[in-house]
C-alpha cells in the first residue's frame, strides 16, 4: 500500500517527538510517513543498520531473536509510544503478527531537531570574564586587545591546547560591521563562530506567532554562534548589530578542529563503567520521557535544555559522562559543561551503540 503522510495528532503522542517546539515539530511531521505492513512481513531485521526510528501505531508486532519470540508489541499501548527496539545495529527482528501500521523517520533528522530544539532554550553562551558591581566588565573595554584577554581568561579556553589557541587567532578573520546589520539569521545554516572585538549586538528569536523576543545583549569579548555548529542544525536566533563595530569570525571547519574536538572527550561503554566505579557521574541529557522509557542504571536525567540551569549541582572535582540516543545531544552537552569548566566526557555513539546484552 502506498505511503501516506503522518497525522500530526498521532505524532504528538510519540516520545520524544512530542517534546519538539512548533517549528521543529512541523519540520519532522513533513518528513514522517506511515506504512501499512502485511502479516508475516518484517519491519526490520536483526543486524540492520537502517538509521531509522520506527514506531508502531496499530496492530501487533513480534520481536524475534535467535531463540524465537522475545516479545510482542501492541499498537496503542504505552510501550508503543516509544521507538521499537532502537539499538543500531538492530538486536532483534520486528515481524508483523497482524496487519500493522508503523511510522519511520530518519534518526539523524530527529536527533538534529531535538538538539536544535533544546539548544534554543540555551540560546547564547557568553564567554566573558566576571563583571563588577556596576555590571561593567572588569576589563577596560577601551584598551586595545581586551577582547582577546577576555577570551583567553574564560573557562572555555583554559581547556584548549595553547597551539590550538594560537592557530585560532591566526585563522580569525576581521569583519567590520554597521549598526542594524544582521550577522546571523534564525533558520539559516551555521557557518561561523563569532567573537565581538568591538561593538554591541542583540540576540532575538522569533516565536511561532511571529513576534520577536530579545534574548541577550552582547558586547566586547563575548562570543556567539557555536550552538548551530555543535548541533549541526540551523541558527536558533538572529543576531543584529546595535552599533558599528568589528567582529572576528572563525569558520565551521576551524571551529570543529581547534575548539570543538579538543573539548570533547569520547569514551566507550567499558571505559564509562570503569570511570563510574571511580566516582564519575552519568548524565542522561535526553527528555524525561525518554529517560523513563529506558536508561543506563544509575544515571541522572538532566535534559540538554536544562543543563546550564542545573550547573550549580555539579562538582568540579568529579568527572561527568553525558549520553543520549545517538551522541549528538550529548556532544553539545559535554561542550557546554567543558565551557563551564567541568571535566566532561561523551559516551561514544550513545545508547544506539550499546547492544541489549551490554546495557543496564
Amino acid at each position: 500500500m502506498p505511503e501516506r503522510l503522518l497525522d500530526k495528532a498521532v505524532l504528538k503522542t510519540l516520545v520524544p517527538p512530542q517534546s519538539l517546539n512548533h517549528e521543529n515539530f512541523q519540520e519532522l511531521a513533513q518528513k514522517a510517513v506511515v506504512e501499512n505492513i502485511a502479516p508475516g512481513r518484517d519491519v526490520f531485521k536483526k543486524g540492520d543498520m537502517d538509521r531509522k526510528t520506527v514506531y508502531l501505531l496499530d496492530g501487533d508486532l513480534e520481536l524475534r531473536n535467535d531463540t524465537g519470540i522475545a516479545g510482542v508489541l501492541r499498537g496503542g499501548s504505552k510501550e508503543s509510544k516509544h521507538p521499537i527496539a532502537n539499538q543500531q545495529p538492530r538486536q532483534v527482528t520486528a515481524r508483523a503478527k497482524t496487519k500493522v501500521t508503523i511510522v519511520r523517520f530518519d534518526t539523524d533528522l530527529l536527533d538534529i531537531l531535538l538538539t536544535w530544539d533544546q539548544l534554543s532554550g540555551i540560546e547564547v553562551s557568553e564567554v566573558s570574564m566576571d563583571q563588577g558591581p556596576s555590571g561593567q566588565s572588569n576589563v577596560d573595554a577601551g584598551t586595545s586587545g581586551d577582547w582577546m584577554t577576555r577570551i583567553l581568561q574564560s573557562k572555555a579556553f583554559l581547556r584548549i591546547p595553547p597551539a590550538n589557541i594560537q592557530h585560532m587567532f591566526m585563522r580569525l578573520h576581521e569583519l567590520p560591521v554597521k549598526a542594524g546589520q544582521v550577522i546571523v539569521k534564525q533558520g539559516d545554516d551555521g557557518d561561523y563562530y563569532y567573537i565581538i572585538c568591538q561593538g554591541k549586538c542583540k540576540v532575538a528569536r522569533a516565536s511561532a506567532s511571529g513576534s520577536k523576543v530579545t534574548l541577550a545583549q552582547l558586547g566586547d569579548g563575548d562570543a556567539f554562534g557555536e550552538e548551530a555548529l555543535l548541533s549541526e542544525g540551523k541558527r536558533n536566533a538572529t543576531v543584529i548589530m546595535e552599533s558599528d563595530g568589528l567582529l572576528m569570525r572563525l569558520s565551521k571547519e576551524d571551529f570543529n578542529q581547534l575548539l570543538k574536538e579538543p573539548m570533547l572527550k569520547e569514551v566507550d561503554l567499558e571505559q564509562a563503567k570503569a570511570m563510574v566505579k571511580q566516582g564519575a557521574v552519568l548524565i542522561d541529557v535526553r527528555m524525561e520521557s525518554e529517560h523513563k522509557a529506558g536508561s543506563i542504571k544509575g544515571s541522572v536525567n538532566i535534559p540538554l535544555f536544562m543543563l546550564r540551569m542545573k550547573s550549580e549541582r555539579f562538582d568540579s572535582n568529579k568527572k561527568y559522562i553525558c549520553y543520549c540516543e545517538t551522541g549528538r545531544r550529548s556532544q553539545a552537552a559535554a561542550y557546554i559543561m567543558s565551557e563551564a569548566g567541568f571535566d566532561s566526557h561523551v559516551l561514544k555513539g550513545g545508547l544506539q551503540a550499546i547492544s541489549q546484552s551490554q546495557g543496564g
